[in-house]
């Protein structure tokens, strides 16, 4: 005999007012110790036109449970949806708050710039790593013991050593050149770009700041190539036509010959106006790879030649976009950013060409 709560459960379905009470009534009669679960059960203790006729009516009485459960439950949800919708009910008639509008920082965006005019250029992007050890940052690029880079006051150390070697936050993104010729075979046209970091802060100098890195090496390269990539360079960040340069010599421990480039300039009533004029502002550093840093790098100096460029992108910015205190960049205020600060729709766009 099958239990006769079977059938009173099956007709209270249809008066359960939750969800809730819904689920509860479909445990007691399918959970795994609901009453139809066990009527199952028991048919195996039936034999022949018994258990035939004793299944036959626990299935019947099971498709009757779906079957009431489906319905109700669809009911039951359209009915709490309802209450939902009347609750959380909202006027999308009324009018929005303003949401202020980001702007990309001009440090970001003369950078994404930069890399843009060298990618076009056929360079390849590549980066290192901003914990570096002394070999990759001074040894490896002919920087002796006694060079004042390597004292406290402008290097900023770490306590903990890696092979024995001293750790430190690198200085410069020449390190990436080292790496980069460990990796791989020249010809090598590779543009690198990163955080760097050195101990001094005043109106012109950060303890944090960006630097981008260029490298060539190739067979019969020489200054003339340096001068023509320098001065593509400049005439499409700066928006120039024919900009006149000045190279003067200089000593870098990796270069050889060295030089820092100017770029012509007028000074006038408080602002510099980029390739015009009879003055000269400093810009960048560059020169022609050192035999021994290309020895140090495993690269036969007498076949292949090379030369490196090294900006401060914090510094062309403050050329191209008016920008005449280092600091501002970092002090995150939002005036600041507003007015120097691009939109999406400008991103990587020129800028003004003349600057305060």
């Amino acid at each position: 005999m099958l239990d006769p709560n079977i059938q009173r459960l099956i007709d209270s379905i249809g008066q359960a007012d939750s969800l809730e009470t819904l689920e509860a009534h479909k445990v007691a009669l399918l959970g795994k110790t609901g009453l139809l679960t066990g009527a199952l059960k028991s048919l195996r203790e039936l034999e022949g036109e018994g258990r035939r006729v004793q299944g036959e009516r626990i299935n019947a009485l099971k498709n009757q449970a779906l079957s009431a459960f489906s319905e109700r439950g669809t009911f039951l949800e359209a009915k709490a949806l309802s209450a939902r919708l009347a609750k959380e009910w909202q006027d999308m008639t009324l009018p929005s708050f303003s949401q202020p509008q980001g702007k990309l920082h001009p440090l970001n965006n003369a950078m994404e710039e930069i890399l843009a005019i060298f990618g076009q250029m056929g360079f390849d992007l590549a980066e290192g790593p901003h914990i570096e050890d002394d070999y990759y940052n001074f040894s490896a690029l002919n920087i002796l013991e006694i060079h004042p880079s390597r004292q406290l006051m402008d290097t900023f150390y770490l306590p903990a050593e890696r092979d024995g070697r001293t750790l430190l936050l690198r200085t410069h993104t020449s390190g990436v050149q080292i790496r980069s010729l460990a990796s791989q075979n020249p010809p090598v046209r590779i543009v690198s770009t990163g955080r760097v970091f050195r101990s001094d802060y005043d109106q012109t100098h950060t303890p944090n700041f960006h630097q981008i890195e260029v490298m060539v090496i190739e067979p019969g390269i020489h200054m003339g190539h340096l001068k023509g990539l320098i001065k593509e360079f400049f005439e499409r960040f700066f928006e120039l036509q024919d900009v006149a340069m000045r190279f003067r010599p200089n000593h870098f421990p990796f270069t050889e010959p060295s030089a820092e480039v100017d770029i012509q300039a007028l000074r006038s009533e408080g602002k510099v106006t980029l390739g015009e004029g009879d003055d000269w502002l400093e810009v960048l550093g560059c020169g022609m790879i050192h035999p021994k840093v290309l020895e140090n790098c495993g690269v036969d100096s007498n076949k292949y030649q090379g030369f490196a460029i090294g900006m401060g992108i914090e510094r062309l910015a403050m050329l191209k976009y008016g920008i005449t205190d280092l600091r501002s960049f970092y002090e995150s205020d939002l005036r600041w950013l507003s007015h120097f600060g691009f939109s999406s729709l400008q991103a990587a766009s020129c800028g003004p060409r003349v600057t305060a």
